[in-house]
């Protein structure tokens, strides 16, 4: 690989909440082969990783209850490899623990951030966009982020603003960041035609990044930095687990790049989806003729249309008159909700006070 100061980070500490009952605490979505396809998605990620970079400069973010599912699924990282964060405070302070980490062997390196947990489906188009990415972060001090090319209304991603409609330049200067809209705001930035879905792919030079720390969230890398001695060094977690729980909790979104003028979005046509919500994995499986995902040995299904069922293995089923629903049956739990109102499984998930559960 020509370049050894390239990085890839990827950040799989999640829970993946909006995604139980199939995803717990003990086992979230990363973790699962979720497509069926005989792979976890951490397992697809990585391996898409190696298109870009040499597998030692690979990183993997996550908290410290996942360390010996991330050897069980990625045999070939090194201990120097993972990050173990031993308190989720969101992506600002995992992203400063990265890039400290790789400041200290390769100040002048580029990293780009990927969640564990999507998938991508144009991966050459994929490719060619992170390389544009990278080769644009290396010229320039620039925040960049890949900005998905909407197909729906969703009230579920973030969204980006840019002058062009239609992604009209291969690098578009980001306006403004935009939290989850309404349903009404979110079908308005559609039909305007110059918004973006925010993937949260993050592509930037060691320098730019710890710049834009330095001048909108300070305090995150001076806990941090309190000693850079201990980095790549058997002391690291040792020192991780005195300091990481003392900073912030805050994602980057907030903490850097709604704070920055030096943002950039590279608008990606790239078969993407980060398999967030049911209806997210339902879009994105194949479907009958009216609409339906069933997965596992549903005898009959009458009269149902637009909904999605999941059962357990060897569990059979005989459905009528389901319309617009969503049914996941994961042995012990048992969901059964409307589609349109999916954004509040993660409400009830973390209501919830039973730890058997989640």
């Amino acid at each position: 690989m020509e370049n050894s100061q390239q990085y890839i980070a990827i950040m799989a500490g999640g829970v993946g909440s909006r995604f139980w009952p199939a995803s717990r605490e003990a086992l979230p979505k990363q973790f699962l082969d979720i497509l069926g396809v005989g792979k976890s998605l951490i397992q697809l990620t990585y391996e898409r990783a190696l298109q870009l970079v040499p597998k030692e400069n690979i990183l993997i973010a996550t908290n410290k209850k996942y360390k010996e599912l991330v050897y069980e699924h990625l045999p070939e990282i090194k201990d120097n490899q993972i990050l173990l964060e031993p308190s989720r405070n969101n992506t600002a302070p995992c992203i400063a623990y990265l890039t400290l980490k790789i400041e200290t062997k390769h100040p002048n390196a580029s990293f780009a951030v990927w969640p564990s947990d999507h998938v991508i489906l144009k991966e050459a188009e994929f490719i060619k966009k992170m390389n544009l990415a990278f080769d644009f972060a290396k010229k320039e001090e620039v925040l960049v982020t890949l900005g998905i090319q909407p197909t729906r209304p969703d009230t579920g991603y973030g969204y980006i603003e840019v002058d062009h409609k239609d992604g009209a330049q291969a690098i578009e200067k980001v306006i403004q960041f935009k939290e989850k809209p309404d349903l009404t705001t979110a079908q308005g930035y559609l039909d305007a035609r110059n918004y973006f879905w925010n993937a949260g792919i993050f592509i930037w030079s060691v320098k730019a990044v710890t710049t834009a720390f330095k001048n909108n969230a300070a305090s995150i890398l001076e806990v941090l930095s309190e000693d850079l001695s201990k980095y790549n060094t058997t002391d690291e977690q040792n020192y991780i687990d005195r300091v990481y729980p003392n900073t912030e909790k805050i994602s980057v979104d907030y903490a850097l790049l709604e704070r920055s003028n030096n943002v950039y979005t590279i608008p990606a046509n790239i078969g993407w989806s980060d398999l967030g919500t049911w209806n997210s994995l339902h879009a994105y499986l194949e479907k009958d003729n009216m609409n339906n995902v069933m997965q596992g040995i549903i005898l009959t299904h009458a009269e149902c249309s637009n909904s999605f069922v999941r059962l357990p293995k060897n569990k059979k089923a005989v459905i009528k008159g389901l319309k617009n629903m969503i049914v996941i049956d994961d042995d012990d739990v048992l969901l059964i909700y409307p589609k349109e109102d999916e954004q509040e499984i993660k409400t009830v998930r973390n209501d919830l006070n039973d730890d058997s559960i989640l």
